[in-house]
């Protein structure tokens, strides 16, 4: 699948790269600026654009379920509507347009079904549930290959 969704834990809301690593602004600025760059200023998974902007910034997390790690692993630049199916979730709470248009594209990027499309989203929020249990450690040690 090339474009996943990726819920963050309710309990490692608010966790962000740049809050974490108490990053200043410049320094952010720097690391999402590069992104873009290395991306051509187009979405990593579509090749697509937004209107406003080209793409934003997205924050490439691994979870160990077992010794309850969250990992970053990069950033990866990305069209809005590439983004807000990463964080589908959040477009849920936008309400159901923002919802549908979403899943509408999680089915385009990976010409799923609607059943298929269906079926991936209820186990990606199943795993937020069982995940968003427990409190998660984070390893920012990515950062540390970056400078």
């Amino acid at each position: 699948m090339k474009l996943t969704v990726e819920l963050v834990p309710s309990t490692s809301w608010g966790n962000n790269l740049r809050k974490e690593a108490n990053l200043s602004k410049n320094e952010w600025d720097a690391l999402r600026k590069a992104s873009y760059k290395k991306a051509g200023y187009k979405c990593e998974i579509c090749g697509g654009k937004g209107n406003k902007h080209p793409v934003e910034c997205h924050e490439i997390w691994e979870y160990d379920d077992s010794s309850k790690t969250q990992t970053l692993k990069g950033l990866i630049s990305l069209c809005p509507p590439c983004h807000k199916v990463k964080h589908l979730g959040f477009a849920f709470s936008q309400g159901a347009d923002v919802f549908t248009k979403s899943v509408d594209h999680l089915i385009s990027v990976n010409d799923l079904s609607p059943q298929e499309a269906l079926d991936y989203v209820l186990s990606v929020f199943e795993q937020h549930t069982i995940r968003s249990q427990y409190d998660w450690h984070l390893d920012l040690s990515w950062l540390e290959t970056q400078k």
